[in-house]
């Protein structure tokens, strides 16, 4: 599993305009029209943040994934799924233009009873924010 230690070059002066900085951006969803994701945009503090978040289950789940017993795997997913819901967590300050049950979704909402589709693309917009490469996206 790779983590986000490094950052993604050139997207802090994308961010920056006039000596100002947007700690957040907004993303369309292609799943669904009219939802939008508030993201929060990578720093160093939140960097640490995350990797401090990650780091044990990351630890875990290679461990368990190595393992030849079906069981260990299927804790490996486990816990690959707990670590996509706190990328989604931690990255995603709100969610606007959706209704689930008829309340307004936030992050939780989203990862708790949201349309999976649009859990994954949450997911893909904060791990694009991380700066991942496309390899470490699909190892983390």
């Amino acid at each position: 599993m790779k983590l986000p230690w490094r950052s993604d070059k050139g997207k802090s002066a994308e961010a920056m305009a006039g000596g100002s900085y947007a700690s957040e951006a907004v993303v369309e969803s292609r799943v669904v029209t009219g939802v939008r994701f508030t993201i929060a945009r990578m720093s160093f503090g939140r960097r640490v943040e995350l990797m401090r978040r990650v780091r044990e289950l990351a630890r875990r789940t290679e461990f368990l994934a190595a393992s030849g017993e079906a069981g260990d795997k299927m804790d490996a997913g486990l816990l690959q799924a707990e670590i996509e819901r706190l990328y989604v967590m931690w990255g995603v300050k709100a969610v606007s233009g959706l209704a689930i049950d008829g309340a307004m979704a936030g992050p939780e909402l989203l990862a708790e009873a949201g349309p999976e589709e649009l859990f994954r693309e949450a997911l893909a917009a904060v791990r694009r924010e991380t700066g991942l490469s496309e390899e470490e996206r699909k190892n983390s």
